[in-house]
Formats: structure tokens, C-alpha cells, sequence
């Protein structure tokens, strides 16, 4: 009877977390929630500070963090210089560099990131992709990012990041920028 009891919470927690790991994620806009324009050079050159989080695709929050950063623009390349301090206190830098590849499209690469990044504006929507040997404790663990930005305000942007590895989802990064 008892081990009927577990076998039955297993396959509940099982479900569970194959239920939460099938939610949708967002698609490409068809129509947009506000006349904003996100365009990324003008967004992110100078000082931006975010806040955020991972959460597993059971709901555990196992690390938070903020991260600087400092960017520019040279008319073809955005550099993001990101600075990471992690809850725990470790920290970490990224830099990306982005290249307008279309009125609406871009690549970009940064340490650790695998081929190239891509993305496409459309109004106030941002989407973003890349494949990533993510730091953790111990080493590296490769990943799948996508990313889903909005611009809520002239300073603010919302950032959710559904990570999957194996095309399996791992859990989501949940960002907020802010312009300083």
C-alpha cells in the first residue's frame, strides 16, 4: 500500500512537471500592446541595471541576481559589457557584441555563447536565441536560450528567458532592465 502511495506521488510530480515544462511560450506578435518601438541601440547604450532570476519548471527559485550594464554603440555594433552579482556573491562578466544585420534583425556572440545569436524587433517585442556553455558550480552546462523582451516603458524592458537543454525545459530567467 505504501509503495502504491509514492509510486502515485511520483507519477503526480512527474506530470506536474511535464505539464509546467509544455507551457507556451510566447510567439511573434501579430499585433502589438502598445505603439512602442523597442530598438535595441538606443535601449541599452549607456548605463542599465536588471534584476533577476532563475526558476526551475518546478517553481523553485535557486538563484537571483543583478547584473550592470554598460553599452555602446557605433552604429553597426551594440557591445553589451554585462557584470553579474549573484546572490551567493560569486559574480560574473559577459560581453556581447551585437550587429544590426537588417532594419529589424540581428546576430551577436559573447564568450561562451556557441555559433551566433539571433534576434528580430517587431514594435515592442524582442525575440532572441542563442545556444550557451552556462557557468555553474563545477563547470560549464550547455543550454538553449530564448529569450522574449518587452519594452514597457521608455526605461523599462521585461525580459523572460525559457532555458532548455536537450530540448528538454530546464526553467526560465525572469529579468527587468531599467535604464539608469
Amino acid at each position: 500500500m505504501i509503495a502504491r502511495r509514492v509510486l502515485i506521488g511520483a507519477l503526480a510530480i512527474a506530470g506536474l512537471a511535464a505539464l509546467t515544462a509544455c507551457s507556451a511560450k510566447p510567439r511573434a506578435p501579430k499585433s502589438f500592446l502598445s505603439d512602442r518601438q523597442l530598438n535595441l541601440e538606443e535601449f541599452f547604450v549607456g548605463k542599465t541595471v536588471a534584476h533577476g532570476q532563475f526558476q526551475d519548471v518546478l517553481g523553485n527559485v535557486p538563484r537571483r541576481f543583478t547584473v550592470d550594464i554598460k553599452g555602446t554603440w557605433d552604429g553597426e555594433t551594440l557591445t553589451l559589457v554585462e557584470d553579474f552579482i549573484y546572490d551567493d556573491g560569486t559574480t560574473e562578466q559577459r560581453i556581447w557584441s551585437l550587429t544590426k544585420t537588417g532594419e529589424d534583425t540581428w546576430t551577436g556572440n559573447a564568450p561562451g555563447v556557441l555559433g551566433t545569436a539571433s534576434g528580430v524587433e517587431r514594435g515592442d517585442t524582442f525575440n532572441w536565441a542563442y545556444k550557451i556553455d552556462l557557468p555553474i558550480k563545477g563547470g560549464t552546462m550547455r543550454v538553449n536560450f530564448d529569450d522574449w523582451m518587452w519594452l514597457l516603458s521608455d526605461d523599462r524592458l521585461l525580459n523572460r528567458a525559457y532555458v532548455s537543454r536537450y530540448g528538454v525545459r530546464l526553467g526560465e530567467v525572469i529579468l527587468f532592465f531599467e535604464k539608469q
